[in-house]
């Protein structure tokens, strides 16, 4: 008989002190004398693996001479990533506005499901929900946007599909990084081949170093800059580094192989096209000229349906752009704030 694996959420290592080690290694002109704030919501749709509500943590970002703070913009990551990505971003944003680096479920210091056949995009844009009305009764915004790279992305699509009457205020404007309504067989396929599995490493830069083999599509970084990317991504356990989400995140990729598998994605696929033809914010997508899972014929769709998309094609660079790099912050920056 097999012996079933037992699922326990690790408790988080560190502090709000690793903030300076991202901001100092990226960039090293800017002032960090002030670091975000963190916070979290309950978000009742699905059980915490640990018992009890869960919670969906994020960290707040608004400069000391926030000129609007009024203006709140969330930012959400990729599949196996969480809300430290936007570090660089943020500290720019912030200046101007709040921002809102959230953790998804099962990743970063945000709760494990209990269930972990509910980790997929329906309940994320549920917990999302409940997150901009405790946003709309805590910051009283006056404009809400919204950045997401890959999964933050179809998040933000599902989002801001919705009826009007069913948000507290609509997304003003939405950022989708590196992702659209059709999703390709072949990179989801690649995803599959890495996501969830069970890894250690005995160092921060092993881990870093494993990381980039499987990243490479996020383009040119200095080793100081992947190093700052990566650490946020592992937690220490019993000595090692293992990766700062629940494995289980990846048991949907686990069904690639079946026969129906391409026929599935390109179900769902139709209805990501339904939800973005549904899209009334002013829309901007950036894609990384090299990217798998955002092709140029997808690309140019979206800019002739649905919101009719603006967009930004990075050179060098697969899936997914980072933000990190200047030209890639302005074009954002640039698209939310003027």
């Amino acid at each position: 008989m097999t012996k079933k694996k037992v699922r326990a959420q690790t408790p988080v290592c560190g502090n709000i002190d690793s903030y300076r080690f991202m901001e100092i290694v990226v960039q090293p002109s800017r002032d960090v004398d002030w670091q975000p704030s963190s916070g979290t919501v309950s978000c009742p749709d699905a059980a915490a693996l640990t018992g009890g509500a869960r919670q969906m943590r994020y960290l707040q970002w608004q400069a000391p001479d926030c000129t609007t703070p009024d203006h709140v913009v969330v930012c959400v990551h990729g599949l196996t990533r969480n809300g430290r990505d936007f570090d660089v971003l943020a500290r720019q944003l912030a200046k101007t506005c709040t921002v809102i680096a959230v953790d998804v479920a099962g990743r970063g210091q945000s709760d494990w499901l209990a269930n972990p056949d509910l980790y997929g995009v329906p309940l994320y844009v549920a917990d999302h929900i409940h997150l901009l009305r405790h946003l709309h009764d805590k910051l009283s915004p006056r404009i809400i946007d919204w950045v997401g790279t890959s999964m933050g992305g179809l998040i933000g699509m599902g989002v801001a599909s919705l009826p009007v009457a069913v948000l507290p205020m609509p997304i003003r404007r939405l950022v989708l990084n590196d992702v659209g309504p059709t999703l390709e067989f072949d990179a989801l396929r690649r995803i599959g081949t890495y996501v969830g599995k069970s890894t250690s490493f005995p160092t921060v830069q092993a881990g870093a170093d494993a990381l980039w083999q499987v990243c490479k599509g996020f383009g040119p970084h200095t080793p100081e800059q992947w190093l700052a990317l990566s650490a946020p991504m592992l937690n220490e356990q019993d000595g090692h580094y293992v990766a700062h989400y629940d494995p289980a995140i990846g048991l949907a990729f686990q069904s690639f192989d079946r026969p129906d598998a391409a026929a599935l994605v390109e179900k769902g696929n139709q209805a990501l096209w339904h939800a973005y033809d549904a899209i009334t914010a002013q829309t901007l997508v950036i894609r990384g000229e090299e990217s798998d899972l955002l092709t140029a014929t997808t690309l140019t769709a979206m800019t002739q349906r649905g919101p009719r998309a603006k967009t930004y094609t990075v050179s060098g660079v697969g899936h997914a752009p980072t933000l990190i790099a200047a030209d890639q912050r302005e074009v954002v920056a640039d698209f939310l704030l003027t």
